[in-house]
């Protein structure tokens, strides 16, 4: 474990943290430079809990006492957040084109670096393999990246299907899927409850499910086999979705070299199918 860095370490002590524990390991997760350079006392104040509970923490996520805890943020940011970080905070607001690329850029790189690679390979047989269907689940915000996952996925092999609507709808196409398909799910916060509803079902129903949230103690990533965690900082009001496309090109990209031969197979079909019908034109 002493390898292991902060992010991945709360994720995988997560079930067995209190709920005073959580709160201060997703500040941690939140504000890793308060952690950084505060003491305990800021950490307990901004997590609403006692100093106590934040050195249990520490001991529980595998640290010598909160002193060893802070070395580690120190490590991850200098390791991960220091660039970018420098890179904004030497722009100022007469600079909008250069502040927005050093934020997309972080959170290409922020949600690329956070892969686990066995997660990833899991995720990728699960997804190759042509007898699990997938169902592919997302919030409001998220459904247009995951329309093109899908999009993307179906190009590759059949039994891909996006899963949405009313609550109503949600329950009737899980109630119908094939046992032990994959559900891939993608929300940040605040969750939408009808989704987290939709996936304690789709468990229920013997499921695999592949979350890609905000975080190792989100609700989606909690109810998880497996679970990647998105950067989405954004200039705008709105969360980015340029890091949750760029992991799921890299999903799918995975995917198509598992399944080379197949999915080859079924391209050539469909272009040969728009070549018959002159659909379309270079003109």
């Amino acid at each position: 474990m002493a390898d292991m860095e902060v992010t991945d370490r709360i994720g995988a002590a997560g079930p067995q943290l209190t709920t005073a524990e959580r709160r201060v390991a997703q500040v941690i997760l939140e504000l890793p430079q308060l952690v950084a350079f505060g003491t305990v006392a800021d950490l307990a104040a901004q997590a609403k809990a006692g100093a106590a509970t934040v050195v249990r923490l520490a001991a529980k996520l595998g640290f010598d006492g909160f002193s060893a805890l802070q070395s580690s943020v120190q490590r991850d940011l200098s390791r991960q957040l220091r660039p970018a970080v420098e890179r904004i905070r030497e722009l100022d607001g007469h600079q909008p084109l250069e502040r927005h690329a050093a934020v997309v850029l972080s959170n290409v790189q922020a949600t690329l670096a956070a892969v686990d690679r066995a997660t990833l390979d899991k995720t990728v047989e699960l997804l190759a393999d042509l007898d699990r269907p997938v169902l592919v689940l997302a919030g409001d915000a998220e459904r247009g990246v995951a329309l093109q996952f899908v999009h993307d996925l179906t190009g590759l092999r059949a039994d891909v299907d996006p899963v949405w609507g009313t609550d109503v709808a949600v329950r009737r196409q899980l109630a119908v899927s094939a046992p032990q398909s994959t559900l891939l799910v993608l929300d940040l916060r605040r969750y939408e409850r009808w989704l987290l509803d939709g996936v304690a079902v789709a468990r229920e129903l013997g499921h695999t499910v592949v979350a890609l949230s905000d975080g190792p103690l989100s609700p989606l990533a909690m109810a998880a086999h497996y679970s990647f965690t998105l950067a989405a900082q954004s200039m705008s009001p709105f969360e980015s979705q340029v890091g949750t496309l760029a992991l799921l090109e890299l999903i799918t990209a995975s995917v198509a070299e598992r399944i080379r031969d197949s999915a080859e197979s079924r391209l050539a079909r469909v272009d040969a199918a728009w070549a018959a019908g002159g659909s379309l034109t270079d003109g």
